[in-house]
């Protein structure tokens, strides 16, 4: 700060009598005293600016300090003592903030200071220095709404307009402390409101445009970017939105922050500018009829209360897209503007949700049912009664793990018009190799190609009641000519040989072969359609069309290929649990909601992990920005906007589009999810996810066909209804692909694709019933845009790798049929039956016992129990890859395995929630409900699988056979790595900084061991990112009522990344199915070393190991909030920061004009993780 220049001295005074000394030459008033007062005021100053104590002394109460420095500052002529008097006020307001300034304006400075400013803007010229520091007091003044209001009522906000102006090159710092200083008095609701009123928007674009169009040079950057805060306060307000509107501001600031992108030092500008303009951007709502699902599934029984209850009390003509009032009330868009209220939360987040009652703490284990009741379960535990007696218990080979040898055999795939044989159960129409043939074409695109299965208990051939439901089944599917038919490929799927094995899955032969491979199977097919499917008596089931092109080859020969050339897709034995055929039988007998038909390719090929790695996506620089800037030009060019529907699921006259240039759409298949699809340009689209079913929000999960594209072309898609405030979708998760046309050359795997990918708050408005009540909430949009490799392919989008409940059924019934049952235990029993009538499978795996000896059938019995469960959450799919991990490893020849199963038995649920991965639902069961916040009062009714998950449990309990372990396996959306949240007590009280030794609270460690075992084994696993801490707000999942109420010790959720890793071996990558069933099988290995160390002899563990208290000390400090508040995820609070680019915080000038084009440097780029910073426990 500026200090005055010296003056004669006077004689010294002692420091605490300088006021006193400034009163009496008040009084005095005597002109020869200017001399005096110049030099106390500067003494003043210099004490001010080195004391903390006399800045105290001056503004404490009962001092009369800020009284006479006002007074003499009002009655002064010196203009030496003025600039003293001015940097004085400017250090008490700097460094005592808020309280300091109001104690200046309750002593009447701000009438004094506005007459100050008065007189110096009617001098000519102004004394720039006075009028600078004048401007800085105010500034700092101003921010307080009372300060603010009452300077804009004695005319400041006028004087100001006075003040800044076009573009001049006198007088730019006096230009540029006066906009901080309008800019800090219109964030105050009266301020702006005077300022639109009186038209002052007009006038503010006009100055930036004049100051954008002669700042040639960029050399004024600070006045451009002072302009733009002042339109970005006076925007918080609907008036003042309006009035931008009105006055052309969206296309002003759009143009010229345009003209700005080239110079990167210009990008606060375009930042700023961004801001404001999305800020303005008019509201829409989404182009639904209602927000509530698409499908439709009456309740049994109605919640009292809750949102599933207020969805069904909705009156029938309510408009619950958006509100009536809407935008209205200026308070709830101001709670959005600039930062997100989740993020500004986690900026200075107090963390209320960690539970600090300790009787609630103490686990209290309660039956919570009748004895009698619960022996209900005591059908599902029969290896505690079995005695084997009948049993061939001898061998102890293990028996080699192949596929059944009566799934050996290869699927034929015929083509329309093919006689087929008797014994031949499945068909799908094959797709010419010719070049170029119209019509065909068109037939393939408007899917003509038919799954059909019978039931088991199918009727016996008619061919007259075919006939006559042929056109009912296929409407879309017309007759195709003998010549066509002639030309068309023959496509099966067939068992490889040895030689051909391929890494756990497929390979694909070409072979010039007029004849096809029937299918080795004991059911009949009763007839085949001239119309390219075979139709059945009975549900049918549907495969989706295959790619038009065929095969791509390097040198397509049309003589081979329409002489009837093979396409075999083999299924390799090195990954025998997926069975095309038996998938289908599994489709036959699954029962969804809007009763799908149709078999999405990848669920019926299956996946192979690619044998390449694929890193997390790095972000461009600037991708945010200019997504947002197309989206801006929507409003701006709106002629330019298609605007078409291209698929939708409301609208049952809705048509597939013809043109050859329109994708098209599908998501009628098993765990879909899709709702609607809008053409924005020629290569642009809206996407429109479907809420659960029974809610009217979650949505995140997708799974949708896409076909009809075009090489070369980037197409974009934007997903525009999603809730969460942040994503990894920021951080460089990519989406997943499935290419069909890929599978058939050989590679059916799902890919990491897309590029330009971000995730940001659109302008589509939430309703307050779709955001829990909150008014003025925004939706986000997912954008990512993908070039394909193949004209005319089918592809497959999805969230993170589908795992649908057929496929489960598949793997649980391929894994049955393979063990050896002499020396696996495996039983498969149904716990219950979902809502929908789904069944809900049980797995017990143990070993056999080694005789039907007592000592052997005690020990079998007696072994400890691990109950597992997962997929609670239909849209964290990687859980049930773990999940599957697991189960391989448990079935396997392993040694390991064979330890693992001689130490326990395996209980495991490994799907919850069967309805809600059926119908593609993101987070509930057809009960509208989250099933992981059920658990400590479900309702049989409504929540059957987990009223009967806990009852398993709590007959465990009753009979004293409480499981060694539980864990609940689960995905996490906003965290990196794999881990786990556990239980503790002393945790928990030494993160709400209570004093647990006070407590006196005794508890075995050991809820750590497992974790910190994984730790050391898995290389997804992070330590660092778990937490043992219990929230009130998890009060009702399964990790803590099964710790607190059946009393399991180690009861734990694992949480594995829907991105990738940054930390360990997979460092940088992003994850994928091969690294999550590796964990699957890491936990299984995780228990075996849990079991050795945990046995009586091996009981003291290695410091090494369990630090266990040292640890706890040192990670109590270190503890932000393992809870988050967005959609009442089970995951910590998302820490790791995002830069949006267009909402960059930046106000700090002093670092805008230093690093004016850092703006796009994350904590990631920075070397800083999500890991690091959201750090709960550091192993």
């Amino acid at each position: 700060m500026r200090t005055a220049g010296r003056s004669p001295q006077p004689p010294a005074r002692p420091a605490g009598s300088r006021p006193q000394a400034l009163e009496k030459i008040n009084l005095d008033s005597v002109l020869g005293e200017a001399d005096n007062a110049r030099y106390v005021t500067s003494k003043i100053l210099h004490l001010v600016q080195s004391q903390e104590k006399t800045r105290k002394e001056m503004t404490s109460k009962g001092s009369t300090g800020i009284e006479v420095i006002l007074s003499t500052l009002e009655n002064t002529r010196d203009p030496q003592t003025i600039l003293n008097i001015l940097n004085i006020l400017i250090e008490l307001v700097s460094i005592g903030g808020g309280r300091r300034a109001s104690v200046l304006v309750t002593k009447g400075g701000t009438q004094i200071l506005l007459q100050l400013l008065l007189n110096a803007n009617r001098e000519s010229p102004p004394n720039e220095e006075l009028m600078v520091l004048l401007h800085t007091l105010l500034a700092k003044i101003g921010p307080k709404a009372v300060n603010a209001v009452s300077l804009g009522k004695n005319g400041v906000v006028e004087l100001m307009f006075k003040i800044i102006g076009p573009f001049s090159k006198k007088n730019t710092s006096l230009m540029k402390v006066a906009l901080d200083t309008l800019a800090a008095l219109l964030k105050s609701k009266t301020n702006a409101r005077r300022a639109v009123d009186r038209g002052y928007v007009h006038v503010l674009l006009t100055i930036y445009v004049d100051w954008h169009r002669h700042d040639s040079r960029h050399r004024y950057m600070l006045i451009r970017k002072g302009v733009l805060q002042c339109i970005k306060s006076v925007t918080n307000i609907k008036l003042g939105r309006k009035a931008f509107i009105d006055a052309n501001g969206m296309k002003i600031l759009y143009n010229t922050s345009q003209e700005c992108l080239a110079v990167r030092t210009l990008d606060p500008l375009v930042n700023t500018s961004s801001l404001i303009m999305r800020k303005c951007f008019p509201k829409n709502r989404l182009p639904l009829p209602t927000i509530k699902s698409a499908f439709h599934f009456q309740l049994p029984v109605i919640p009292a209360s809750g949102p599933v209850a207020q969805l069904y009390n909705l009156p029938p003509d309510v408009d619950d897209v958006v509100d009536e009032s809407d935008d209205n009330d200026d308070a709830e868009t101001e709670a959005e503007i600039e930062t997100e209220i989740e993020d500004d939360m986690d900026q200075h987040f107090k963390n209320d949700d960690i539970e600090t009652d300790i009787n609630k703490l103490k686990p209290r284990q309660e039956l919570g049912r009748p004895l009698e009741e619960l022996k209900m379960y005591e059908k599902f535990f029969p290896e505690l009664s079995e005695n084997f007696q009948e049993c061939d218990l001898v061998s102890k080979e293990p028996k080699p793990f192949v596929p059944d040898a009566n799934l050996g055999g290869p699927i034929v795939v015929p083509t329309a018009g093919e006689e087929v044989s008797a014994e031949a159960n499945l068909s799908v129409k094959g797709i010419s190799l010719k070049e170029s043939n119209s019509l065909l074409t068109e037939e393939c695109n408007r899917r003509p190609a038919f799954l059909e299965l019978p039931k088991k208990d199918s009727i016996k051939d008619s061919s007259l009641l075919q006939q006559n439901d042929q056109r009912k089944l296929l409407p879309s599917c017309q007759c195709l000519s003998q010549e066509i038919v002639k030309g068309l490929d023959r496509i099966s799927l067939q068992n490889s040989t040895k030689s051909d094995q391929y890494y756990a899955g497929c390979v694909i032969k070409k072979e010039n072969k007029a004849s096809l491979t029937p299918l080795a199977c004991s059911k009949t097919c009763e007839h085949v359609s001239p119309c390219g499917g075979s139709l059945f008596e009975g549900s049918s089931v549907h495969l989706g069309k295959l790619c038009c092109t065929g095969v791509d080859s390097e040198e397509e020969d049309s003589r081979s290929s329409s002489s009837g050339e093979q396409v075999v897709l083999e299924v390799s034995d090195v990954s025998p649990v997926h069975d095309c055929d038996l998938y289908i039988e599994m489709v036959k007998n699954t029962k969804s909601i809007p009763e799908y038909s149709e078999v999405a390719y990848p669920d019926y090929f299956g996946h192979i992990p690619p044998p390449y790695k694929e890193p997390i996506l790095e972000r461009p620089y600037g991708v945010q920005r200019t997504k947002i800037s197309q989206d801006i030009e929507r409003l701006i060019h709106q002629n330019d906007i298609i605007d078409r529907v291209v698929y939708d699921l409301d609208n049952s006259s809705w048509s597939v589009p013809e043109e050859a240039d329109v994708l098209k759409f599908n998501s009628k298949f098993e765990s879909g999810n899709l709702r609607k699809v809008i053409q924005i340009r020629k290569n642009e689209y809206d996407l429109i996810l479907n809420s659960d079913i029974n809610s009217n929000h979650y949505h995140q999960w997708f799974y949708f066909e896409v076909s009809g594209m075009k090489t070369g072309i980037g197409y974009r898609f934007n997903i525009i209804n999603c809730e969460k405030s942040n994503s990894q979708f920021n951080y460089g998760m990519q989406p997943l692909m499935y290419s069909v046309q890929e599978a058939l050359n050989s590679r059916p795997s799902w890919t990491r694709v897309g590029t330009d990918i971000c995730y940001y708050k659109n302008h589509f408005s939430r309703s307050s019933i779709a955001a829990g009540g909150q008014k003025g909430k925004s939706y986000y949009t997912i954008t990512f845009t993908v070039t394909f490799q193949h004209k005319d392919d089918v592809c497959y989008f999805a969230y993170h790798y589908p795992y649908t409940y057929s496929t489960l059924k598949m793997h649980l019934q391929k894994l049955e049929s393979m063990h050896n049952p002499q020396q696996i235990y495996f039983r498969q029993d149904v716990l219950c039956e979902t809502l929908a009538g789904n069944s809900c499978p049980l797995v017990t795996i143990t070993a056999m016992p080694e005789s039907n000896y007592y000592e052997h059938i005690c020990q079998f019995r007696n072994r400890p129990y691990i109950f597992l469960s997962a997929r609670v959450h239909p849209g964290e799919t990687n859980a049930s890859w773990v999940m599957k991990g697991t189960l391989e490893y448990l079935m396997s020849n392993n040694p390991n395995a064979q330890s693992l199963r001689e130490s326990y038995i395996f209980k495991i649920i490994p799907m919850l929630n069967p309805d809600g991965v059926i119908n593609g639902n993101h987070r509930c069961s057809l009960s509208g409900e989250d099933l992981n916040r059920q658990w400590q009062n479900p309702n049989p009714d409504l929540h059957p699988t987990i009223y009967h998950a806990k009852g398993l449990l709590q007959y465990l309990a009753a009979i004293k056979r409480l499981p060694l372990v539980y864990c609940d396996y689960h995905g996490h959306s906003r965290k990196k790595n794999v881990f786990m949240y556990g239980c503790s007590i002393k945790e928990t009280m030494w993160h709400t900084n209570v004093n647990a030794a006070s407590c006196d609270l005794t508890e075995d460690p050991g809820y750590r061991t497992l974790p910190k075992i994984l730790s050391q084994t898995a290389p997804a696993f992070c330590m660092g990112s778990c937490s043992f801490v219990v929230e009130k707000s998890k009060e009702s999942t399964a990790r803590v009522v099964v710790w607190r109420e059946i009393g399991v010790q180690r009861s734990y959720t694992m949480e594995s990344t829907l991105c990738g890793c940054d930390q360990g071996k997979y460092k940088g990558l992003q994850i994928g199915t091969r690294e999550l069933e590796e964990m699957g099988a890491k936990f299984c290995v995780g228990l075996l070393r849990l079991k050795r160390m945990a046995s009586p002899l091996e009981y003291n563990l290695p410091s090494s190991l369990l630090d266990i208290e040292n640890e706890l000390i040192e990670s109590s400090c270190k503890v932000t909030s393992p809870t988050t508040y967005v959609l009442d995820e089970d995951e910590p609070r998302f820490l790791e920061e995002v830069d949006y680019s267009a909402e960059s915080n930046d106000d700090q000038d002093t670092e805008l004009a230093e690093n004016a084009g850092d703006y796009e440097a994350t904590s990631q780029e920075d070397g800083l993780s999500d890991s690091d910073s959201t750090r709960i426990l550091l192993s």
